[in-house]
């Protein structure tokens, strides 16, 4: 199978349309970014606000959260997929959102633009069968503990199930270092565009869990031939309910798009 996606790899991406103009793989590198979970609107509010005003158009967030610890916050749920999508449609914005299981698919699928399976889940048959039987992009994050071969495996899961809209997300492997959260593998971003016909995006929020070191691997992301970027932002990280220690401060945000956009300008590319 691998074979196959090697041959059939092209000289170029095969773009991944997700709506308003807007593609994955394209001309454009695409920025998605927002809060790793959605807390309420306030929250929502001043993030999309601040992405109208730097040309972004897509808002990830988490409304079931796969946390480690069942203690944890777990999400809003239902009420954060409605509050997703009213401030996304009140912003004209797209909406990236994960399922954690095949009982989540057509809720999610009702609300976001794009679905999310999550690194935990990304050798969950069932659910990557689920979403293979829908309309829909999908954004596919490699598994902390997977090796490129296995990733694009479960990439043929849902390709098998008749959907082609994948997106591929490279966000960090598990190494011996333990001096960042995960390790970015710029080299599988450079051979999956390089093998096959998927887009592919960077996360550099959880490759490297800390909130200083996002803009530089984002730099190193897209240098690597990265078509976007899922970049966690919040407006105050120190009391956000997930992940704030990774979370970069919104504003920060022109940095990350400035640093984006000299990076895309380099290699004959835009960003959105």
């Amino acid at each position: 199978m691998i074979a196959t996606l090697q041959t059939e790899a092209a000289t170029h991406t095969r773009a991944v349309a997700i709506g308003k103009g807007i593609a994955i793989g394209g001309d454009a590198v695409v920025l998605m970014v927002g809060p790793c979970a959605v807390e309420d609107e306030a929250q929502l509010r001043a993030i999309a606000e601040a992405m109208v005003a730097h040309g972004l158009r897509v808002m990830r967030g988490g409304a079931f959260k796969p946390r480690t610890s069942p203690y944890a916050f777990q999400g809003l749920g239902l009420e954060g997929l409605k509050l997703l999508r009213r401030i996304a449609d009140e912003y004209d914005l797209l909406v990236v959102t994960e399922a954690l299981g095949v009982e989540h698919v057509p809720l999610v699928a009702e609300y976001a633009d794009v679905i999310q399976i999550g690194s935990r889940n990304m050798q969950h048959f069932p659910l990557l069968w689920a979403v293979g039987e829908l309309d829909k992009p999908v954004l596919l994050k490699r598994g902390f503990m997977s090796t490129v071969r296995e990733w694009l495996l479960a990439a043929e899961h849902i390709r098998s199930r008749g959907n082609e809209r994948i997106i591929l997300c490279e966000r960090g492997i598990r190494t011996f270092e333990t001096a960042t959260r995960n390790t970015l593998d710029t080299n599988a971003i450079a051979l999956v565009k390089a093998t096959t016909s998927f887009p592919v995006i960077g996360d550099p929020s959880h490759a490297t869990g800390r909130a200083d070191l996002v803009i530089p691997a984002a730099r190193a992301a897209l240098a690597a031939g990265a078509d976007g970027l899922l970049v966690e932002v919040h407006p105050h990280p120190l009391q956000a309910l997930s992940d704030g220690e990774q979370a970069l401060p919104l504003e920060q945000l022109p940095q990350l798009v400035e640093a984006a956009r000299r990076i895309a300008a380099a290699l004959g590319r835009t960003v959105q």
